[in-house]
């Protein structure tokens, strides 16, 4: 960040106690700590926890996890709730923190969960946000995954600890 947020002016390296340096805006003289955008990422299992659901969305063809960002005035845990209830129509009965990682092409931190669903049905997803769902048995899923992403790294990261 290399402007202050409320007033516009260059911000300069300022040592705060304890913090170190930090951006400080001299106008409004106050520190700006960096801001970034929040989302959660699920790992979206099924009641026996046999397979996973990936998803594809905006037309590219790739397999995803199941993501959105957390709105303002609301916890992480709330997001995930919501954001499975949104997608794909279904609640999630069990949920549980695994990893965070930041996202800086979005600037933004990932908190990644696993969800217990109480239905394999796809037939509430919203087609307008999601292009494709399906499920996949545990390794299987790990291939059918975006490779090089973020979703993959978590994706492995949650079978690795699992099995």
């Amino acid at each position: 960040m290399k402007f202050c947020y409320e007033c516009g002016t260059k911000l300069v390296p300022k040592e705060l106690e304890g913090e170190g340096i930090v951006p400080f805006c001299e106008s409004c003289g106050v520190y700006r700590f960096p801001i970034f955008s929040t989302a959660v990422s699920m790992i979206v299992l099924n009641r026996d926890k046999t397979k996973i659901l990936l998803i594809q969305q905006y037309g590219t063809g790739n397999n995803v996890l199941v993501a959105g960002y957390v709105n303002k005035g609301e916890n992480a845990e709330s997001a995930v709730l919501r954001e499975i209830s949104e997608e794909l129509g279904l609640e999630a009965e069990e949920t549980g923190y695994c990893k965070s990682e930041y996202f800086p092409k979005t600037n933004t931190l990932m908190l990644n969960y696993r969800c217990i669903v109480n239905s394999e049905h796809l037939d509430k997803i919203n087609r307008k946000e999601i292009d494709k769902a399906e499920w996949f048995p545990l390794e299987r899923a790990r291939e059918a995954i975006m490779p090089d992403s973020l979703a993959k790294y978590f994706l492995c990261n949650f079978l690795d600890n699992l099995l």
